[in-house]
Formats: structure tokens, sequence, C-alpha cells
């Protein structure tokens, strides 16, 4: 190839870099508008509102779980997040359908301190825990009392987890549920505290 061959295929690969570039950077959709709770409900106990751009839940000891559910409903997608849970016990459901008056009915992705095997798939009101991680492993990856990243991937039955930049979970052929909501959760008879923010979406077809 010649030297203004070479030139012009350079250019071309950079440009198709940059289009790439922008179309990743285009395909991810917010889910929250860091100002109010619109696109989302919520269901059950505990008080959802939003504090600086965070999305944050309180409850004390409640009877029932409290969920803030999209309004939306999502089927093969990637979503990442940052959550911080203070105290108690939480968890960030994909594909769910509540059940009165508060039961998430699907996947629910541990969202919790050290211990409370974060980053984990659980089925609510199912087959229990599908997997998750080694004690020893969590500790490697989640941080205590900070922002932690979570990016959920959900095509078909397979689902894949990370937790700051590390699997921490993956199932493959799962019968679950096609379709559903997304919700955050707050656990029933805790003390609790959680944050999330930067909730983005990319559905794949």
């Amino acid at each position: 190839m010649n030297r203004r061959g070479s030139v012009l295929t350079g250019w071309a690969l950079v440009l198709c870099a940059c289009a790439l570039a922008a179309d990743e950077k285009l395909a991810w959709m917010p889910l929250t508008d860091g100002k109010t709770l619109a696109g989302w409900h919520a269901v059950g106990d505990g008080q959802w509102a939003v504090e600086d751009g965070d999305i944050v839940g309180r409850a004390n000891k409640e009877k029932l779980y409290g969920l803030l559910v999209s309004d939306q409903t999502f089927k093969d997608f990637t979503v990442r997040l940052k959550f911080k849970c203070l105290t108690g016990d939480s968890g960030f459901y994909i594909r769910t359908v509540i059940k009165p008056p508060e039961k998430a009915h699907g996947l629910q992705i541990q969202v919790g301190p050290p211990g409370s095997s974060a980053g984990g798939i659980y089925e609510s009101y199912g087959r229990a825990w599908l997997v998750k991680p080694k004690p020893e492993d969590e500790k490697k990856f989640l941080k205590a009392n900070d922002w932690n990243e979570m990016a959920i991937a959900a095509h078909g039955g397979h689902v894949v987890v990370h937790v700051n930049g590390v699997k921490s979970a993956e199932i493959e052929n799962d019968p679950g549920r096609p379709e559903g909501h997304f919700a955050l959760q707050m656990h029933s008879g805790c003390v609790m505290e959680v944050r999330f923010k930067d909730i983005e979406i990319r559905e794949d077809p």
C-alpha cells in the first residue's frame, strides 16, 4: 500500500473509532434526573427522597419492605449505577413484578455492607440464592461506607454482575422472567440508610 493509501486507511480507522465512541456515549440513558423521583414510584414502607442528586432510602425497622419501582419495564439491557449502603440490607431488582402489598418477585442483585454477599444474585419468593461471591472475594472488591459501582448485564437467561470492575456473579440459561421493572430495596425490620445515584441503562436489541 502506498503512503497516500496508508494515510487514508488511518483516517478511516480514526473516524470509525470516534463514531463508535460517540455511539457508546449516546447509548447510555439516565433513569433518574438527579432532582426528583420522576419515572419511579414508591411501594411499601420507609421513605425515599432525592438529596444532593442521590436517591436516599431510609427506614426504621419497618413492617413492610420499602421499594422504589421504575415506571417502565425492561427486557435485555446493561444497567449501571453507584450505591452506598450505610446501614441495613438492600438490593437492586431486575425484571421484577410487584405483588401486593410489596412483594418483588424476580432477581435481586444484593446491595449491602461487607459480609452481605454484595454483588450476588438472589431470587425473591423463588429459588433464593442463585450465586454469591466468596467472602474473601467480596472483601477485595467492595468498599465499606463508600460509593461502589455496579454493572448488571442481562440478555435473555444470561446475567452478569460486576462490582467496581470485578465480576461478582454470573448465571446462564436462567428460566426466570424475561421482562419486568427495576426496583431499589429497603429490607423490612432494619434501620436503613441506602443511597443510589447515576443509574443509567443501555438497552440492546
